[in-house]
Formats: C-alpha cells, sequence, structure tokens
C-alpha cells in the first residue's frame, strides 16, 4: 500500500510540477522532497517524466531448449572440449553421428544445435570450461653441438603447400626429472595443421631420429622441411645427414624464444598435455601404451574430426593488435582442398573414405577407455599422477 501511495503522490506532483512556474516548481520540490526523502537532483528527474511504467523490465527468455544445449555438450566433451569456433565447425560433421548417441535429437533440436553461434556456446559452457582449465610447463633443455650447421629462423614460416613442420619434445617426467623417463615427440605441419606424435624412453639421438621415420611412413605427404628448437636431441649428426641425404632443410629457433616455434607450442598442449597430463611414465610397457594411441585413435580424432583454425593476418590499431583467422577447417580437409578432387594423393583418398566410416563418440569413447587403463595401470603401482 505505501508503495501505491507513493507513486500515486508522484503522479499528482508530477501534473502539479509541468503546470507551475519557475518559484512554484522551486517550492513544490522542497515540499516533495521532504515528503519522500530523495535528493533534490534525483526529485527533479522524477517529476520531469512524461510517466512512470508500472511495468517491470522483462528479461529475454533462453532461445536454446535444454536438449539443445545437452546435445552441444555431448559433441563438446567427445571431442576433447575443443575452443568455440572449432566446436562450431566440428558440429555438422559430428552431427549425424550424434543422432546415434544422444536421445531425443529432434529436426528442430538439430535446426538449433546448426544455429548456435561461437559466443553462445563460450556462454553455455563456461562453468564447465572453468574446470578444466590447467597451466602445464615443459622440461627440455637446450643443447650445443651442430650450432652453426642449422640456420635460425625467427620469423613465421608462410608456406603454400603441407610438408613445412614443426617438431618438439614434451617431456613426462612427473614432479622430478631424475633417471630416464618418456617423451612424446610432436610434429606438426605448418599448412595444414596435421601433427603426428610418437613417445620415446628418454632423448637419445638415434631413438627420435627412429620416432621421425616412423612418423614421416605415416604422414600423408612428403615432409620438406624441418624446423626445431635447439635441443640436443635434434641439434646432432644424426639428424642432420638424415634430413640432408633426402632433401630435407632444417632450421632451428633462437634460444629460449619460443615464439619462433610456436604452432608446435601450441599442439604440445592440444595433443599432448591435455591428453597425458603431466605425470610421469617411465616404464616401456607404457611407451608402447601411448604409441598405441598415438599411431590409431589419437591419430584419428586430431587430423580427421578436429578443426583448427590459421591465423591469416595482423593488423596494428593503435595499442590493439587485431588478429584474423580463416575458416576453421580439419587438416585433413586441408590437404584435400590443396591437392584438388584430381590430384588428390592415394593416402588422402583413403582417409576421406574411412572418415565417413568411423564413427567419432565411438572413437573418442575408445581413447577414454584405454587412457584410464592406462592410468590404472599406473595406479597400481603407486605412481602420482
Amino acid at each position: 500500500m505505501a508503495g501505491e501511495r507513493l507513486r500515486d503522490a508522484l503522479a499528482a506532483y508530477r501534473r502539479r510540477y509541468r503546470r507551475a512556474s519557475r518559484a512554484e516548481r522551486s517550492r513544490l520540490l522542497d515540499e516533495f522532497c521532504q515528503l519522500t526523502g530523495y535528493h533534490r537532483k534525483y526529485a527533479i528527474t522524477l517529476l520531469n517524466r512524461r510517466h512512470e511504467s508500472n511495468s517491470r523490465r522483462r528479461c529475454r527468455g533462453p532461445t536454446y531448449c535444454r536438449k539443445t544445449l545437452e546435445v552441444i555438450e555431448a559433441i563438446w566433451r567427445a571431442a576433447g572440449c575443443p575452443w568455440s569456433v572449432r566446436l562450431k565447425a566440428l558440429i555438422p560433421q559430428w552431427l549425424p553421428w550424434a543422432r546415434k548417441h544422444v536421445d531425443g535429437l529432434t529436426p528442430e533440436v538439430e535446426k538449433e544445435v546448426l544455429s548456435i553461434s561461437p559466443r553462445q556456446i563460450d556462454r553455455r559452457l563456461a562453468p564447465k570450461k572453468r574446470r578444466l582449465r590447467r597451466r602445464l610447463y615443459g622440461r627440455t633443455k637446450p643443447g650445443t653441438l651442430l650450432r652453426e650447421q642449422v640456420p635460425i629462423r625467427t620469423h613465421p614460416r608462410e608456406v603454400s603447400e603441407p610438408g613445412y613442420t614443426e617438431v618438439d619434445l614434451v617431456s613426462h617426467s612427473g614432479p622430478s626429472a631424475r633417471g630416464e623417463f618418456a617423451y612424446s615427440l610432436n610434429l606438426t605441419d605448418i599448412y595444414s595443421g596435421w601433427c603426428e606424435s610418437r613417445a620415446v624412453l628418454g632423448r637419445g639421438q638415434e631413438a627420435v631420429l627412429a620416432a621421425l621415420k616412423d612418423i614421416q611412413a605415416s604422414l600423408p605427404f612428403p615432409i620438406l622441411a624441418i624446423h626445431s628448437d635447439n635441443g640436443s636431441e635434434f641439434i646432432n649428426h644424426h639428424l642432420i645427414r638424415y634430413c640432408q641425404s633426402r632433401g630435407i632443410a632444417m632450421t632451428r629457433s633462437r634460444p629460449y624464444n619460443k615464439d619462433d616455434n610456436a604452432r608446435i607450442e601450441q599442439k604440445n598442449w592440444t595433443h599432448v598435455r591435455r591428453i597425458w597430463g603431466w605425470g610421469r611414465y617411465d616404464r616401456a610397457e607404457e611407451v608402447r601404451a601411448m604409441n598405441e594411441l598415438y599411431k590409431g585413435e589419437l591419430r584419428l580424432m586430431m587430423n580427421l574430426f578436429q578443426p583448427s583454425v590459421k591465423l591469416v593476418a595482423k593488423e596494428r590499431r593503435g595499442s590493439r593488435l587485431i588478429r584474423r583467422y580463416e575458416e576453421a577447417r580439419t587438416p585433413l580437409d586441408r590437404l584435400a582442398d590443396h591437392y584438388g578432387p584430381r590430384g588428390l594423393p592415394q593416402a588422402v583418398k583413403e582417409l576421406l573414405a574411412l572418415r565417413r566410416t568411423v564413427d567419432p563418440f565411438e572413437l573418442s569413447r575408445t581413447i577414454d577407455r584405454k587412457l584410464r587403463q592406462i592410468e590404472a595401470v599406473r595406479s597400481v603401482r603407486g605412481v602420482k599422477s
């Protein structure tokens, strides 16, 4: 009742205020402020309004139904929690398979799933993403052998064909770097974003070279150039002779400048650390299990079903650096677009045919199951993650 009386009094004062002279308005303001306790400036604002709305502000209702968000979350989790732009790009490819794994997927829900924007995905998944954030650090040391024979490249390489690669080692030493432990040799193609990884026990030069040869044999394109850091596992006679014998250009980054190797540093997180964490792996059977995943399910998931974005240009506007990216696509799609339908290599044709038959949800479950099996074996022998 008090609120209603105040609204009625305000309406009456407003009518009198509009008709009053300057001197009368001053007197009305004094009277209104004494009655309500309002500040004089606020009272002037209220009395000058034409009308007082009695309706509450209407909030926009939810645009997407709960089932739509469930489908998006299911795809997001099965795809390894990619960021919104990549998730938006992979939804059309994953949605047909989602019909087998998500109940209640109607045409209306599919339409909403396909229409959702990356920004809206970020809003909806924000609480879940916050629980998944982690920061990781590497543990490799630069070497000094034969550095003079390998030229330094500091600027980002601009390429127009696959085969120009960056390579790095990611340690799996856990909290202690003592003794021998596993490393992941990670190689990415600059043009397509194709990534291959192999696990090695220790970082011996011959073991790293053997893993690199195994990676080259599985790539759907030849290696034309290798760019690495200054670690002795790369700057050594074995790798230099191998590259020279096959006409592979070799360059290195500046010491302690990870930006010179930015593409592979990014892949170290998405393709290695997010999967294995920073626990210690130091047994031969663990390395074999890691390579089983690297050569099988992880290779297919990351290169056939996971879109990535490429930086196209940077523009400086005052203090702001504006980055422009191309549309998110999978590494396999970039290779297929590069070669064209008539000139597709046999390896690319086989991968395109394989993708049409592989269920990405089942692929994700297989990866999770194998990771749990590896972790169970490590837990039994008392190794902390």
